[in-house]
């Protein structure tokens, strides 16, 4: 965005590329349009400039947002859904831990012994700051 200026166009895919609540994507068309930018919606054949005031491009900007925001909203609550099914089965466990119990048995013996940390992280193949989240769990 600050490499934009005056007559630049900028072109996007999709509005929910740019932004995914309508207040920001709002925000971000003025910003931009303030700064006589062109922004160009290729999915929903639009375009919003500071040059043409055409209300209709304003309302349509306005509809679509909120249906991209809309959208969004939909697609969460499905994902949450579907996590509370998939736990409640048994199926959802998350993660699996970067190092075992083992494993950091072992590396607080070591770190006892005087080795160093970063030895210990390099020797099962994690950083340094996963070792360190490993120990104080």
């Amino acid at each position: 965005m600050n490499y934009l200026r005056d007559g630049d166009e900028l072109v996007i895919s999709s509005i929910d590329r740019l932004a995914r609540s309508l207040a920001d994507l709002c925000a971000l068309v003025d910003e931009l349009t303030d700064k006589r930018v062109t922004v160009t919606f290729l999915h929903e054949h639009l375009s919003v400039s500071k040059n043409s005031s055409d209300p209709r491009a304003d309302l349509m900007l306005s509809i679509l947002g909120s249906f991209a925001e809309f959208e969004r909203a939909i697609i969460r609550e499905r994902q949450a859904e579907g996590i509370a099914l998939a736990k409640k089965a048994g199926k959802y466990k998350g993660r699996k831990r970067a190092l075992t119990t083992a494993q950091v048995d072992d590396a607080r013996e070591r770190i006892a012994a005087g080795e160093s940390k970063a030895s210990i992280a390099r020797s099962f193949g994690v950083t340094r700051p996963t070792l360190y989240r490993a120990l104080n769990n």
